[in-house]
């Protein structure tokens, strides 16, 4: 069967957890005899804009679609044409049995209508809220506060300050960028990038914050998540042939969203647990008098929460940090300040802010652990990170929220806090790490976690479904 993957993003660039699923369910297929492709899309100001670039990524084709976001209005998000008609040549191009659709944020929905028009199944494997926030599809508003609801007034007031195009400015500099390249040979993009970057930390820091909310504009903004919404419900939702699911709790939130019930299987993560049985657990509670590890390991941004694992940190007695050490590693996604934040909080504490772990070093990370933190403060689905320690058997502390919660069965996988709550995590924390004993008994009762090759079955299985006809329109 020949395959089209549809991601976002794509490694090596970005390696954060749809990005991986994606290359890993890449190569998974094409070690079954599949011809696999993969679409996503690239911002680089040093490319024309709409440009396409062909490479290879652990022999897997990509297509990369440049979207340098110069988008001219707030529906060009989510529907934008020009990315449809490339989408379109694509296929024609590639010609595949099948599209599975991981991600289309930096896209368009026309990318599945394009499908559809020449009735090529379509699944479409739900990773995040993107369907219901028109916001990076993480349910958090501009506040920080969690939308347990979406509300379009709401959502008015939270676009008001979400910048989701390239100014006037931006565009002409990114044209000059793309030209240097394109006649000379001379690539000033990351050049460009990092004196943005400082521009805009440095603003922050002379107190220019965001502006208050127009209620004009808040209004405006208003109309266009209810115009987003009933666009994907009226448009994308009847020509995917099935939704995948790897949680019952996304699940569920897309069936109130308006997503038949009978749409949407409920398709467990699975993991490459080879990498993880040639890598033998070397931590049992910190070996006695040696320190404990306790880890964050994840993206750098706040709805990741690291913040508040330092938070809490600190709230810890002095005496039971001198007996641990705490890692904070990842990839910085993001402001400047946030990340200079962490820093701080960090040096506070005697805590450590460090790079991304290695994904081939990421088993061996984690069972080198005592306890991993994941403080997430949004609905995350099936966190990769979870999914790893599980198989590493790393005592884990998550935030009560959505898959999270989901994930780890207190007293079997670790324990829950409330989520965004530093006292609560401290509370917790302290309990587990002052009782050494108690770490070492996790795991005990766990069942076997769930391998690539059951996921990849489940998956083949329903491709080979949709090759039969499709059922006539009602």
């Amino acid at each position: 069967m020949r395959i089209l993957l549809v991601s976002h993003r794509f490694l090596p660039a970005h390696a954060a957890g749809t990005e991986v699923y994606t290359g890993s369910l890449a190569l998974a297929l094409a070690a079954r005899g599949h011809e696999v492709h993969v679409l996503t899309a690239e911002k680089d100001v040093a490319r024309e804009d709409l440009s396409v670039v062909r490479r290879t990524w652990s022999g897997i084709p990509v297509v990369e679609l440049t979207n340098n976001l110069f988008h001219r209005t707030f529906r060009e998000t989510w529907d934008q044409p020009q990315i449809a008609r490339a989408f379109a040549g694509e296929l024609e191009r590639v010609r595949p049995d099948l599209v599975h659709v991981q991600h289309l944020m930096y896209l368009s929905i026309g990318c599945v209508e394009e499908a559809a028009r020449r009735r090529l199944p379509v699944v479409f494997t739900l990773h995040d809220f993107w369907l219901q926030c028109p916001r990076f599809g993480q349910l958090v508003h501009a506040d920080g506060a969690l939308c347990s609801t979406v509300d379009f007034a709401r959502c008015g007031t939270c676009l008001c300050s979400f910048k989701f195009r390239q100014s006037a400015l931006e565009r002409n500099a990114a044209r000059a960028l793309a030209g240097f390249k394109r006649t000379l040979g001379i690539d000033l993009a990351a050049a460009a990038r990092s004196t943005a970057r400082a521009v805009g930390s440095a603003r922050v820091r002379a107190g220019e914050g965001a502006a208050p909310v127009d209620p004009d504009q808040a209004r405006a903004f208003c109309s266009e998540a209810a115009e987003r919404d009933a666009g994907l419900r009226s448009r994308l939702v009847p020509n995917v042939r099935r939704f995948v699911s790897p949680s019952r709790f996304l699940r569920d939130r897309m069936v109130a969203w308006g997503i038949a019930p009978a749409a949407i299987e409920v398709v467990p993560t699975g993991l490459e647990l080879e990498r993880f049985r040639t890598v033998a657990r070397t931590r049992r509670a910190g070996h006695g008098a040696n320190p404990l590890r306790v880890a964050f390991l994840g993206t750098l941004a706040p709805h990741k929460g690291a913040h508040v694992a330092l938070a809490a940190w600190e709230l810890l007695p002095s005496a039971l940090r001198s007996l641990a050490r705490l890692e904070v590693r990842g990839p910085i996604a993001g402001s400047p300040e946030y990340h200079d934040d962490l820093l701080a909080a960090a040096a506070r504490v005697g805590a450590e802010v460090g790079p991304p772990v290695a994904r081939d070093e990421v088993p061996r990370f984690l069972s080198e652990l005592d306890l991993l933190l994941v403080p997430s403060t949004w609905y995350e689905n099936a966190p990769l990170v979870i999914l790893e320690a599980r198989a590493a058997r790393t005592p884990l502390l998550v935030s009560a929220l959505g898959g999270m919660a989901e994930l780890v069965a207190p007293g079997v996988h670790g324990e829950h806090f409330r989520a965004g709550e530093a006292a609560d995590l401290a509370r917790v924390a302290r309990a587990m790490l002052e009782d050494r004993e108690r770490l070492s008994r996790y795991y005990a009762e766990a069942p076997p976690e769930r391998d690539t090759r059951e996921h990849v079955d489940e998956l083949e299985s329903i491709y080979r479904a949709l090759q039969l006809p499709a059922p006539p329109s009602a």
